[in-house]
């Protein structure tokens, strides 16, 4: 009972907050490795800079959100999203996701990816719809926000993969271990 509880109060906060994290949202810092340096924070780039990012064999341009303000604020009051561009949420552990579109007059879809980079889900999102769009399975860390139908137009379906070396470049770039979130860093 106690665990469901938390879960609800989780879930519950998860809503309030635009979708973001069950996690505290902090980014923790590893000590630099000969093959991977970690941004200082002098370093680090912030959450509007852009990375190339591919995706089923289809290059995007994303903006990559970690720490709960950041997912909370997502593409909230982007007008100027590009056909090939999108941002990606990135969670410390599996989960199921849940996102709405409270001030996004965008529409967008939303593709669930695994630990391993397999995208399990995608669904579409509607400009300033409140409704919840949850994930069936409970198993994902990364959600990635294209415009509409770019799944779809690309011939991207459950089962394409996300380039975890470019994703580990790119949370490098921004200040966060990848190993923290389950990237590979191939």
């Amino acid at each position: 009972m106690k665990n469901r509880f938390a879960t609800l109060a989780v879930s519950v906060l998860t809503l309030a907050l635009g979708g973001c994290a069950k996690g505290d949202g902090t980014a923790e810092k590893t000590m630099p490795s000969a093959t991977a340096k970690i941004a200082t924070a002098a370093e680090a780039k912030g959450a509007d800079a852009w990375f190339p990012l591919t995706v089923g064999g289809r290059e995007l341009r994303v903006q990559v959100v970690v720490t709960q303000d950041e997912q909370a604020r997502g593409l909230m009051g982007r007008r100027d999203l590009g056909a090939d561009d999108g941002m990606v949420f990135v969670y410390p552990f599996p989960q199921q996701m849940s996102f709405w579109m409270r001030n996004t007059p965008t529409p967008l879809d939303i593709g669930f990816f695994r630990p391993d980079g397999t995208l399990g889900e995608v669904y579409p999102m509607y400009p300033f719809d409140e409704t919840p769009v949850r994930s069936a399975a409970a198993d994902y860390t990364l959600a990635l926000e294209v415009n509409q139908g770019w799944f779809a137009k690309h011939g991207i379906r459950p089962g394409a993969t996300i380039d975890h070396a470019q994703l580990a470049a790119a949370l490098r770039a921004r200040g966060f271990s990848p190993r923290r979130y389950a990237v590979r860093e191939e």
